[in-house]
């Protein structure tokens, strides 16, 4: 017997077997005979690890131990969706986009309640798997993915050299009660809700772990566009053909819909018949089913115009309000917070609710001990929507909103415009101190690894970090003192303190946390002012000149500018080594896209999309959505829209192809 030519029978077989099983729901051998397939499988792999393979059906039962996900760019950006509650809204989009695209017909799918993933194959073979994250990168848990045993670790099928699929992970409403009776029997907390259990899962260490659990997955959307079919609806049925667990007509999970009638047909199907199904989704998922009418439409900065979500009314029920706590955030920011008689709402124990700031406790005129009606926005957060006055006991207090911090106890002050109050002590406030500096070391920010909210609030408490310039500062015989901290743990976070010295000057703007600056923002001041000397001199009418610079920006800059303790805090970081001017590969003046709008469209060969952009960025252009008489360039690759194709024609605009694109960047 050639071992080798055995060894790929078997993993052949159980592939198929596993295909049979999970996927189609339709079993040809029993249990038993799969197990002893697997056993055999198993002992010839042992005897002969020369022949080991990552996607063998034996690592469906998992043993591998990851202790930090990689965190990886996505090749194509993982967007999310617009979304309303409202079916008239819904109609209105339905009709612009009839407007947009005539022709158009469109395609209804369930919205799963679970962990968006992307997993690419290369040459049949699973490769990676990434998490959503920020949209731009994720965490590569590829390990814990290839024990779900509905997803194909090999396609047997013709498949195209290299592609990705995306979809969810969910966990099953059986798997999740089974999985919460264990865990009562044996005194263990209960997992909130299957969302948050699958979430969870996949980023334990141990993949055997991950493989008990019993994870399952719904996958729906293939890239780049038409690698498969010239439209979503074929695309999905051969990524059925291959092997994957997609939404199927004949369960109704997914249809073809030509009008606004079918459309809601299928919504109306799905908001009263969710309930039967075996696992959770909140919503229907629209979208255009012509990759040509897709590319058309294009993407807003944040959603693809070509889709959008229907979620349904969120679940309301009756509690009673107990008593009204209050949160101080990074900023000061007072949010109170109901304290509430335990509920089970939407998958989930409610304890408490957000009352987000004075003015909704007025408008609900909120009293001790009332019961109050409960949702979840978007089934996710529960907020508090009403109070059921006839209930009310004629003892019951008013609730009347704090004059002092909850943790410092100074005076609190609301600026007149905004809800909001704040607690105006930044620099002894506690939970603003851990708060800005669990900000400054965030992924977005600082991305410093080896530390979190527990070790910053730590650092706190001991008086050895106030601001997050004292990060900086930091000693091995200071960290290795505390309770708990190892030297390997220890080193981290010094390597990791020391690491984020190299991140670029929009970062460190934006870890430092001024009001209304976020990440976005941050970059656009960098690339306006290339400098902190040029931001810290810019007077109103130059921060209005900035892109996208507003007067409330402009006016809560200007009032951080005007703190000497900030600008300390500005000149201490820079004393540590901090980027504060931007990157000299960003100066090149004779950059040819310096300052020039370009609109990207269709699908490159050499460079994803996302790596482009972020090249035309670096190199000082600007990336727009749409086209005009301002746009300087479009970059062509692939299968761009004839309607683009047509209006940059007609206003004149440079066309290049991927081969002109190549030239003029230097590529």
């Amino acid at each position: 017997m050639d071992v080798q030519i055995e060894i790929e029978r078997l993993r052949s077989e159980l592939h198929k077997h596993n295909h049979r099983y999970y996927t189609l729901d339709a079993p040809v051998i029993s249990d038993y005979d799969f197990d002893q397939l697997l056993k055999k499988l198993e002992q010839l792999e042992a005897a002969h690890p020369e022949f080991f393979d990552p996607n063998s059906p034996s690592v469906r039962v998992g043993g591998e131990v990851t202790k930090n996900f990689e965190t990886v760019s996505h090749r194509f950006p993982m967007l999310s969706l617009g979304n309303t509650y409202s079916l008239e809204e819904l109609q209105d989009w339905i009709i612009r986009v009839q407007k947009l695209a005539p022709n158009a017909t469109f395609v209804c799918e369930l919205k799963y309640d679970g962990v968006a993933i992307g997993i690419q194959y290369v040459n049949g073979a699973l490769s990676r798997a990434v998490t959503r994250g920020d949209g731009a990168q994720g965490d590569d848990i590829t390990t814990n993915v290839r024990t779900i045993k509905s997803i194909p670790l090999q396609l047997t099928a013709p498949y195209p050299e290299d592609f990705e699929i995306r979809g969810e992970i969910v966990l099953p409403h059986a798997r999740f009660d089974a999985l919460n009776a264990q865990r009562s029997a044996q005194g263990l907390s209960l997992f909130a809700n299957p969302r948050n259990c699958a979430s969870g899962t996949l980023k334990l260490q141990d993949s055997a772990e991950v493989a008990k659990r019993g994870l399952d997955a719904y996958l729906y959307y293939v890239l780049p566009e038409g690698v498969l079919a010239s439209n979503h609806s074929e695309s999905i049925a051969h990524a059925g053909k291959l092997g994957f667990k997609i939404p199927r007509t004949q369960d109704k999970f997914i249809a073809k819909c030509d009008s606004i009638e079918a459309i809601m047909s299928f919504v109306n199907h799905w908001d009263k018949a969710r309930k039967e199904l075996p696992f959770d989704i909140d919503g229907v998922v629209i979208k255009v089913d012509s990759y040509k009418a897709q590319e058309d439409l294009g993407f807003t900065a944040k959603s693809p115009r070509w889709a959008t979500a229907f979620k349904f009314k969120a679940e309301r029920i009756p509690t009673v309000l107990e008593s009204v706590s209050y949160q101080v955030g990074r900023t000061g920011a007072i949010t109170p917070v109901a304290n509430l008689k335990p509920v089970w709402l939407g998958g989930t124990t409610v304890k408490r609710a957000s009352l987000h700031n004075e003015d909704q406790i007025a408008a609900l005129d909120l009293h001790n001990g009332d019961t109050v009606f409960v949702e979840k926005g978007g089934e996710i957060i529960p907020k508090v929507v009403g109070v059921d006055v006839l209930n009310r006991m004629e003892s019951a207090l008013r609730i009347e909103f704090i004059s002092h911090c909850p943790e410092c106890h100074s005076p609190l002050s609301r600026l007149d415009g905004e809800a909001q109050h704040y607690c105006l002590n930044e620099s002894s406030c506690e939970p603003q101190v851990s708060g800005r500096i669990d900000h400054f070391i965030s992924r977005k920010a600082m991305d410093i690894t080896g530390m979190g909210s527990e070790t910053v609030a730590l650092l706190v408490k001991k008086n050895l970090v106030s601001t997050p310039a004292d990060l900086y500062k930091l000693t091995y015989e200071e960290l290795i003192q505390l309770d708990g901290f190892k030297e390997r743990s220890v080193l981290n976070i010094l390597d990791g303190v020391e690491a984020s010295k190299s991140q670029p000057f929009e970062r460190v703007l934006f870890a430092i946390g001024i009001r209304h600056v976020g990440a976005t923002v941050a970059k656009k001041l960098v690339r306006h002012f290339r400098t902190i000397e040029s931001l810290l001199s810019a007077n109103r009418e130059d921060l209005l000149a900035a892109e996208e610079i507003g007067e409330v920006i402009a006016d809560q800059l200007l009032a951080t500018f005007q703190k000497p303790e900030w600008r300390l805090e500005i000149e201490r970081l820079r004393q540590y080594g901090l980027n504060f001017e931007a990157e000299l590969k960003e100066q090149l003046s004779d950059s040819p896209i310096s300052a020039k709008k370009i609109v990207v469209s269709g699908v490159f060969e050499s460079i994803s999309r996302n790596e482009l952009k972020e090249l035309i960025e670096t190199l000082g252009g600007s990336n727009v959505s749409s086209i005009s008489g301002k746009t300087d360039y479009v970059f062509a690759g692939e299968g761009m829209g004839p309607a683009k194709l047509k209006k940059a024609t007609s206003l004149g605009v440079p066309i290049l192809n991927e081969m002109e694109v190549r030239t003029l960047l230097n590529l």
